[in-house]
């Protein structure tokens, strides 16, 4: 009879930001090793609140799967002697199987007889696997962080205090770092008490009753209810942002939500510096109007039931006073420095040992920035504002609030700027040239933002590759990933007519007059294969299919509109009810490209042609190319494949009647050659030969 099977492991008090992954990581592990020793189950649910992990899987077997295996041993030839006889290989192979010579038999096999043994086993039952199973399951867990307890040499995240092993109604027996299992749980710190489970089906509700809700989709909807509840009743639109909801979940085994209020003198502060202190030190929802207007009012969720809420509400009032007061403090502060003064600090915080100061990479994504400008056309006022965004870009980070609140660069330069009297697309820029900041966010939205932004992100890379920091595996410490993909949605999002190459040249040209370590070729080759992959996870995340990528891919990916166009172009005609006939000219395509890789030379003299076929191909090939080339050029990709696609009847026609190979060596060479003359084009819009058809 299947029982239901709960283990609990009660702690100290765990980081949020660690419970999801490890209460994660746990129902995985357990879920593994009831597959592996073959023990079913129905459904496993894992719960976890800031002092328990636990899992609770459903109708597991009392006893393992039995199993009947059939092991292939060596041929006939092999296991038998002359005389019938088993032979010590056979002899051997029947020990390895644990069975005994006599139930050796023989099956064919492609036409060869070889031994076979049957091998029987019975299956376990599951309770007397389960502690040692337990025991490995959370021994094998990792962490960030672990921490060693008392003269115990076990390490986990947080010291274990008591633990729950059920299976059905029966204690399953184990014992780590003195801790010895048992069906006793705890409730809540304040509100509850100790709660016997008897049986693992009632664990959910026995913890319920001691005011813990163990199931974190459960708790989470009881948040975000409370929140929405809250905000209709006073009309106000609470933020919540996903990363501060997780955390909050996760600081809380019974939610209760109240709200604050703070003097709304306060308000004459950047609401974004009020926000970023609510959330980060205080863990507060902020409150907005419908017009996204912050309101002198914050949203919190306690830990504990409605009582007292009040009471809750003044003291969180008292400490937020004092934050914001401080804030209010670093901010006037703040308004006492010049960008001139603030930018001579930056000469004396280290940027990298050898790459130099902020100083100094300030000065390279200025000097960047003029090329950039000159090499996009942009007009002489962008170009001006850009330099001088450039160069002013990290003058807030000597800052007092940048220091207290690091996640405010840029958009407290952009304030500070403003005040001073910068330019407001100067102002902006120093706020956007940090955009993306992650997946999913906007890019610059001026052209002097978008300047800047690439010049800081592409001297960071650049800087890094030139002294040897390349990412590998998942080590990346300076994000040289997410930068490098920023500088492709931002080339993306505004069509800037600028090659990736032409951008390595431009920052490889500022630090090859610092000097670096690597030679300009050695970088080059990394920067194009580390691009590449951004360029294949762009197209991938904007819906191209792999085959379609690794087409494009192959034809060059350096202009990332024309690479762009041409995976929608091989997209589109993929998806057209006249698929048939893109098919039959990607085959016309492909027997062209075949035969072209043999070319030694693209030279062509039509007084060779034998044939009328070849001459004609010829002829249609030189109508077309200059249009296609001048097509290409303007990136109009579908009028560019439009012209190749005239030639697929004269290539049918030519390879119906001419023999590529021909016995005349010079024939061969010029027939080739015109294959290769046409294999340029079509392989400049694709590698078709990367194209699965279904």
């Amino acid at each position: 009879m299947a029982k239901d099977l709960l283990l609990e492991i009660g702690l100290e008090e765990v980081p949020a930001r660690f419970v999801r992954d490890a209460m994660d990581q746990l129902k995985h592990k357990f879920e593994k090793w009831l597959q592996e020793h073959r023990i079913s189950y129905e459904t496993i649910q894992a719960f976890a609140t800031p002092r328990r992990l636990a899992i609770l899987a459903t109708a597991v077997a009392e006893k393992q799967t039995d199993v009947e295996e059939e092991a292939k041993g060596p041929s006939r030839k092999i296991a038998q002697d002359d005389n019938g006889n088993w032979s010590k290989a056979a002899l051997g192979f029947a020990r390895s199987q644990g069975v005994e010579p006599e139930s050796l038999y023989f099956k064919e096999l492609s036409g060869v007889e070889y031994v076979y043994a049957k091998k029987s086993s019975i299956g376990v039952e599951t309770q007397a696997m389960l502690s040692q199973g337990f025991t490995d399951v959370i021994t094998s867990m990792s962490f960030p962080k672990n921490m060693r307890w008392g003269s115990y040499e076990m390490r986990f995240v947080r010291p274990i205090r008591w633990l729950v092993a059920l299976y059905g109604n029966e204690v399953v027996s184990l014992e780590l770092a003195g801790v010895t299992s048992g069906r006793v749980s705890r409730g809540h710190r304040f509100l509850g008490d100790e709660a016997v489970i008897e049986s693992a089906e009632q664990y959910v509700e026995q913890l319920r009753k001691q005011q813990v809700i163990v199931d974190v989709n459960e708790r989470q909807a009881l948040i975000v209810e409370q929140i929405q509840a809250l905000a209709a009743e006073k009309n106000w639109k609470i933020a919540m942002k996903d990363d501060l909801l997780e955390e909050v979940l996760f600081l809380v085994e019974y939610p209760s939500t109240l709200f604050g209020e703070f003097d709304d003198s306060f308000l004459n502060i950047p609401q974004e510096v009020l926000i970023t202190s609510m959330r980060e030190h205080q863990r507060y929802f902020p409150v907005l109007d419908q017009e996204g207007k912050l309101l002198p009012y914050f949203v919190t969720v306690r830990n504990g039931d409605q009582r007292s809420l009040d009471v809750v509400a003044r003291g969180n009032e008292k400490v937020l006073r004092a934050r914001l007061s401080d804030a209010k403090f670093f901010y006037e502060e703040d308004h006492k420095l010049t960008i001139e003064a603030a930018l001579s600090k930056l000469e004396n915080i280290v940027y990298h040992e050898e790459l130099g100061s902020v100083g100094d990479k300030v000065r390279r994504v200025t000097q960047t920035a003029s090329l950039i400008a000159a090499k996009l056309g942009v007009d002489a006022d962008a170009a001006a504002k850009a330099e001088r965004a450039a160069a002013i870009c990290k003058f807030d980070l000597v800052s007092q609030m940048v220091y207290e609140f690091p996640e405010l660069q840029g958009i407290m330069g952009e304030d500070y700027a403003t005040r001073l009297g910068e330019d407001p697309i100067v102002a902006k820029a120093i706020n956007e040239h940090y955009q993306p900041r992650y997946s999913g966010d906007a890019v610059p939205s001026h052209i002097v933002s978008a300047i800047v932004s690439m010049s800081e992100k592409i001297d960071t890379i650049v800087g890094c590759f030139s002294i040897g920091i390349v990412p590998t595996g998942s080590q990346d410490p300076y994000a040289l990933r997410r930068q490098a993909t920023g500088i492709v949605q931002i080339l993306l999002a505004h069509d800037l007519q600028l090659s990736l190459s032409e951008l390595f040249e431009l920052s490889l040209s500022v630090h090859l007059d610092r000097g670096t370590k690597r030679n300009k070729e050695e970088i080059s080759k990394d920067l194009n294969d580390f691009f590449a992959l951004r360029v294949k996870n762009w197209l991938s995340e904007h819906g191209a299919k792999y085959d379609v990528i690794d087409a494009v891919m192959a034809a060059g990916f350096s202009d990332l509109l024309l690479t762009k166009k041409r995976a929608e172009l091989l997209a589109h005609q993929l998806e057209q009810d006249n698929k048939a006939e893109f098919k039959l000219t990607v085959e016309a395509f492909n027997r062209v490209c075949n035969l072209a890789a043999k070319a030694e030379s693209k030279q062509v003299d039509a007084a060779l042609f034998q044939e009328q076929s070849e001459r004609k191909l010829y002829e249609a090939w030189t109508a077309v190319h200059n249009g296609f080339v001048d097509a290409l050029n303007a990136r109009e990709v579908e009028r560019a494949y439009e012209q190749l696609a005239t030639l697929r009847e004269p290539i049918v026609a030519y390879f119906d009647s001419v023999m590529v190979m021909a016995e005349d060596e010079a024939v061969k060479r010029n027939r080739l050659a015109t294959l290769a003359s046409i294999a340029e084009d079509i392989q400049a819009i694709a590698d078709l030969s990367k194209l699965v058809w279904a």
